[in-house]
């Protein structure tokens, strides 16, 4: 049996009468990529929501590492490891991009309400903060005012405060979401790059970032899951052409 860091069982939600999530079953085995895929309105961010407890089920449980986790509260789940990457991208604008990424370490540290700590006693996390801005090719823009860099890089300097976390389940939601291509591309390398020793969950729409960097995609349609495997079963298969596309012809080679 593969190794499943995070398992949700008949996970559902409604809203008055309306099912956001419908019966979803699934399975994000540890140290891979795992994409959830959909047309708009398919129901991947309130699955997000649901898996960290921003959102209580209706019915159904999650479970991460064999524990269940469907009562907790977002704070308890952040602490023992699940980080999804917009909790803490409210990046602080107006914060040097090194100074964002001390604040990330900070909290790992149980300091985070610390602000008044002298510079000398946070300086020890700098080494580490350009450990962490390194591995997100950010390190001339250390000294950058947050509001300064460009889109692209913003969410570079999210996945490092998500870093800084020491998350064990990275949750990405729509990483590349507004890029230019030359944006897209470097934000997908950094997510295959930041991804070893790690498990990545993530909602994305463009078919060509999932296509080159994740080990199994679930689609979701109208809440619950139309099919689940390698980008190539599911790019094949006619339900999802017709999903995304309307169409059962070549749909996802086309968006591809």
């Amino acid at each position: 049996m593969a190794d499943v860091i995070l398992e949700t069982r008949h996970l559902t939600k409604e809203f008055k009468g309306f099912t956001a999530v419908n019966d979803v079953n699934l399975q994000v085995q540890r140290g891979h990529i795992h994409a959830l895929i959909g047309p708009n309105g398919a129901g991947k961010t309130t699955c997000f929501n649901l898996l960290t407890k921003f959102l209580v089920p209706t019915a159904g449980q999650i479970l991460f590492n064999n524990r269940d986790i469907t009562a907790a509260a977002p704070a308890q789940i952040a602490r023992q490891g699940i980080i999804r990457s917009f909790q803490i991208s409210a990046v602080f604008p107006h914060l040097s991009v090194m100074e964002n990424v001390r604040i990330g370490l900070q909290r790992s540290l149980g300091t985070s309400f610390h602000f008044w700590k002298s510079e000398k006693s946070l300086s020890r996390l700098n080494d580490r903060a350009m450990e962490l801005l390194a591995q997100v090719d950010l390190t001339e823009f250390a000294d950058t005012t947050t509001i300064d860099l460009p889109y692209g890089r913003k969410r570079a300097l999210e996945i490092a405060t998500t870093l800084a976390m020491e998350p064990e389940l990275m949750l990405l939601d729509e990483p590349t979401q507004g890029m230019g291509h030359e944006d897209v591309h470097r934000v997908t390398e950094l997510i295959k790059k930041v991804s070893a020793g790690r498990t990545i969950l993530m909602v994305e729409h463009n078919m060509n970032v999932v296509s080159g960097i994740c080990d199994k995609i679930t689609v979701l349609q109208r809440g619950a899951v139309l099919a689940e495997g390698s980008y190539r079963e599911v790019s094949s298969n006619a339900q999802v052409m017709e999903a995304y596309m309307g169409t059962t012809a070549g749909a996802l080679e086309g968006a591809h």
